[in-house]
């Protein structure tokens, strides 16, 4: 498993910076169209029949639970107007890449304007569709309002986001 993770490491690490920007792209539209309230610039960003999910606790039981929702679902969310800013600021990126599969993981923390709402981890599984360019096709993520760590330099770009 060591030998997986360090092999996992130095493949990241052989990534050219001209690829890291590429597979990152999409991420970072998803973002930018959460922050402006385009859900054409979000919906661009994923591959068809993409799919999102997140790690819960159970409210009734406490237990981890899977929620899903579909693409159209987020959507309409980012695309219906709303008063305050959807603002998902990232840490740490993490990029792993096979041919035309990547994964990235990320830190994340998620403001309402400049308001603090939750935390987590991002983890994108991506594509590079016939065109060549990388498109999401699954994002998983936990949240949490507790514990994130989150460091000096995003929360300060949150308070400059009024």
């Amino acid at each position: 498993m060591m030998k997986l993770a360090i092999a996992c490491t130095l493949l990241s690490l052989s990534l050219s910076a001209q690829d890291q920007q590429n597979i990152m792209a999409p991420i970072h539209a998803v973002f930018e169209g959460m922050k402006r309230g385009d859900s054409a610039m979000v919906h661009k960003a994923f591959y068809k029949d993409a799919f999102l999910h997140t790690v819960v606790k159970d409210q009734k039981s406490g237990q981890p639970a899977l929620r899903t929702e579909k693409l159209a679902s987020f959507l309409k969310s980012v695309g219906t107007p709303h008063q305050q800013v959807y603002l998902e600021l990232i840490w740490g990126e993490k990029i792993q890449v096979d041919g035309d599969f990547a994964q990235v993981w990320v830190d994340y923390a998620f403001y309402l304007g400049s308001t603090f709402s939750h935390c987590g981890v991002d983890a994108f599984h991506l594509i590079r569709n016939g065109q060549g360019e990388w498109q999401i096709y699954s994002l998983s993520d936990t949240r949490r309002k507790e514990g994130c760590n989150v460091p000096k330099e995003v929360s300060d770009k949150a308070a400059g986001n009024k």
